[in-house]
């Protein structure tokens, strides 16, 4: 293990930063690029978060006639999408991880819990 500058690490990735060359969605290989350097900061001894955005799936409400919850909502699924494609990646270089979710979705994610996110 190297002398870290920082040993804990919490990284915000965008969902733009997910669309690759896509006009919306998932293009794999802006993730597994992304994810190959997570691990590489894992590997050197950081605890590393992920927090992830769902901008390239939605984006606020369409139009001022869409309730504002509903909208919402819409984006913490779109939240989710890219949070399990993060995790799949994440797993495919060998890294063992964790999804939580404040909205309960527990087939796909565990509950967030401050001090089981910290325990993580």
């Amino acid at each position: 293990m190297e002398n870290l500058k920082y040993k804990r690490i919490l990284l915000k990735v965008s969902g733009e930063a997910l669309l690759g060359s896509q006009e919306f969605g998932i293009d794999p290989e802006p993730v597994f690029n992304i994810c190959s350097e997570i691990k590489k900061a894992h590997e050197l001894g950081a605890e590393v978060a992920v927090v992830v955005g769902g901008g390239n799936f939605w984006r606020g409400r369409s139009s001022e006639a869409m309730d504002r919850v509903t909208a919402d909502h819409m984006g913490m699924l779109a939240t989710m999408m890219n949070a399990l494609a993060v995790s799949d990646a994440l797993e495919q270089h060998g890294a063992v991880t964790r999804v939580l979710s404040a909205i309960e979705i527990r087939q796909m994610a565990e509950p967030y819990i401050r001090k089981r996110a910290v325990r993580h």
